[in-house]
């Protein structure tokens, strides 16, 4: 491997790290959107015995689609780990195995079909092929250092 490549490997965040935060990127993200799919939705009726059924009912859609998220968000995050540690490459190839597993496990559990559980798993895994074919990185190496400060001392004459 390219000593240049292994310093991108070489991030402050452990794989851990990474996929405790695509986890709780998951969970935060299914959370809202099972709120705004909850919103969408016809308030029940409301029973005699059952206090609040809107509520109820948008916090188990809250749960659901949360625990979803994260399920999904934390299996790709390791699998993509797992791969990229193993082959010590950081390409798109671990992404779209990461993706095919996430959406094959998750995805296709949830919908209880092997077909279900291919064609989740090839969607994620193509969406993610995808996003990082275009080898966009957010960190450009170009011998610059920028901080939010200045490092010269200003004078203390205005002139």
């Amino acid at each position: 491997m390219d000593p240049s490549e292994l310093r991108y490997l070489e991030d402050e965040d452990t794989s851990t790290m990474k996929v405790i935060k695509g986890t709780t990127m998951g969970l935060v993200v299914g959370t809202i959107w099972g709120t705004i799919v909850a919103s969408w939705q016809d308030v029940p009726r409301v029973e005699k015995h059952v206090a609040l059924p809107g509520l109820i009912r948008t916090l188990k859609m809250m749960g659901s689609y949360g625990a979803t998220f994260a399920a999904v968000g934390g299996v790709y995050i390791g699998v993509e780990q797992l791969l990229q540690n193993y082959r010590m490459k950081r390409d798109l190839f671990n992404g779209a195995v990461g993706g095919f597993v996430a959406g094959a496990t998750i995805l296709g559990y949830k919908g209880r079909s092997i077909n279900t559980a291919i064609k989740a798993g090839a969607t994620l895994a193509a969406t993610s092929a995808f996003i990082d074919s275009g080898e966009q990185t957010t960190r450009i190496d170009n011998g610059k250092e920028y901080f939010p400060y200045t490092t010269k001392k200003r004078s203390t004459i205005e002139s």
